[in-house]
């Protein structure tokens, strides 16, 4: 999927009308504390490849809840490749792997360290595109969890495995655009474009 003005225009209207789930609000303020306290170790990682610290950081928690003995790619361990969707890396190197060769890798293999668009709408496709634009190629396209879950923007239906969906589960992680909303609004972040009317 490329990425369009259509596309853009999308993204900001999303982020615009987006409110964070009332009950949720002490659950993503926590994850951003914990994303925070970590931003040294991001940096260390996007400083080699162009990629913002806290994109890294919230594809971190999505992918494998903040925890360092985890792949950046899926959450697999890092005691071993990777084993789910993309399988086999990091390619190079030998396990046990370290969280910092292993999310180069990822930052890699996606294409993040040649992006150059760190805008909303380019920040927002990135962070869709890393997990998949598989949400909206169902039949009953829907916004995508690993953006919007903890949001009004969604309710339910998630892939539950790699190429499993399930039209009745419901994510229980918050969406990147979530985190990233939370943090603009909290001023610890500045996005070009973002503009925050109400987190809760």
């Amino acid at each position: 999927m490329n990425f369009t003005p259509a596309l853009a225009k999308e993204y900001v209207g999303l982020w615009r009308s987006c409110v964070i789930r009332t009950s949720r609000v002490a659950e993503v303020d926590a994850i951003v504390n914990r994303l925070v306290a970590h931003e040294d170790r991001y940096t260390k990682v996007s400083k080699q490849h162009g990629v913002p610290w806290y994109v890294v950081g919230v594809i971190h928690q999505l992918e494998g809840s903040g925890d360092f003995t985890t792949h950046l790619h899926n959450g697999d361990p890092l005691t071993a490749r990777t084993v789910h969707d993309p399988k086999g890396r990091p390619k190079n190197g030998r396990p046990p792997f370290t969280w910092e060769a292993s999310a180069s890798d990822a930052l890699e293999l996606d294409g993040l360290g040649t992006w150059r668009n760190w805008t909303l709408p380019g920040t927002l496709f990135a962070l869709e595109r890393f997990n998949g634009f598989g949400y909206r190629l169902l039949k009953s396209p829907l916004h995508s969890p690993y953006l919007w879950s903890f949001s009004n923007q969604y309710t339910m239906g998630k892939f539950v495995g790699d190429h499993d969906f399930r039209p009745s589960a419901v994510s229980r992680q918050c969406g990147a655009a979530v985190l990233l909303k939370r943090m603009v609004g909290l001023e610890l972040v500045r996005i070009n474009g973002a503009r925050v009317n109400g987190s809760s």
